[in-house]
């Protein structure tokens, strides 16, 4: 079983720009779920949403070719992929050849649904989609919407997760509300390099109190742990101590590498929010 500090975070890395699947590093899922109780039946469906803005390849003729690249990970792998490992990865496309964007958008395909569900009786796929250099000024740039909770002027004293600022008013009328903050910032579990991201939070269910869930969110700042853990922490924290109907958590953190990462968590299936970077990505 791998674990982070086998990875190639916070090493010297050679460069390969030779295709190698090898390069891919999957990570279980499982002992950070332990921590937060969503071991078994987690509570929340969703998928982790990756842009690579660094992504070539050459055609038969030797020639360059480049694209962005959307990827969809399924929350119900049991893998995720290390960030750095994904970028090496990408980078192994850069000389070797292939007919065309479709045998890429294939082997791409093919590599991470290997690497996610590893280890795995059930098997699945991994969603690609590549888009080439016509494609590109049809990329738009939009905020999270919702009610900006940064707009509140609050104390914050706080800067590792302390979930008991979560509060709820259970007794008053449920209301359904989207509040967004720019304020998320983590740390990489192995490097501490910082991690820089918004967040989104809809739900229905008792109201929540502003303050608290600003503060909360704030209290993230020094904590250490992947894009995907915090955003599972940060959904099971406000779904046992504020216990509402629904919930998603949506985060949008900014890239690294040419890649970024946007881990979305719903209690409700549904569709996927639309893979649209914000300002600061």
């Amino acid at each position: 079983m791998h674990t982070p500090e086998q990875s190639q975070l916070g090493k010297s890395s050679a460069y390969v720009d030779q295709y190698d699947a090898s390069l891919l590093f999957p990570l279980p899922r499982l002992s950070k779920r332990e921590e937060i109780g969503a071991a078994i039946n987690p509570p929340f469906f969703g998928a982790d949403l990756w842009t690579s803005f660094e992504v070539s390849w050459l055609n038969l003729r030797g020639k360059p070719q480049v694209a962005l690249a959307h990827f969809t990970i399924p929350c119900e792998t049991p893998n995720l992929i290390e960030s750095k490992s994904f970028k090496l990865y990408l980078n192994s496309f850069n000389n070797t050849r292939f007919a065309d964007a479709s045998e890429v958008l294939a082997r791409l395909r093919t590599d991470l649904s290997e690497a996610t569900w590893r280890g795995s009786e059930a098997q699945g796929s991994v969603g690609v989609r590549l888009l080439q250099a016509e494609q590109f000024d049809a990329q738009q740039v939009h905020e999270l919407d919702g009610l900006l909770l940064d707009r509140l002027d609050v104390e914050c004293t706080r800067y590792t997760p302390a979930p008991e600022l979560l509060r709820a008013n259970h007794d008053e009328a449920p209301v359904s509300e989207t509040l967004v903050s720019n304020l998320l910032k983590s740390n990489c579990l192995v490097t501490g390099q910082p991690d820089w991201g918004s967040v989104q939070i809809q739900y229905s269910g008792a109201q929540i109190e502003q303050e608290g869930l600003l503060q909360y969110l704030v209290s993230f700042r020094n904590h250490n742990e992947f894009h995907e853990q915090c955003v599972e922490r940060i959904f099971m924290d406000i779904w046992t101590r504020c216990k509402p109907i629904k919930l998603a958590v949506y985060a949008r953190y900014t890239r690294r590498g040419g890649l970024d990462i946007n881990p979305f968590r719903t209690s409700h299936p549904g569709a996927l929010p639309a893979n649209v970077r914000t300002a600061r990505q």
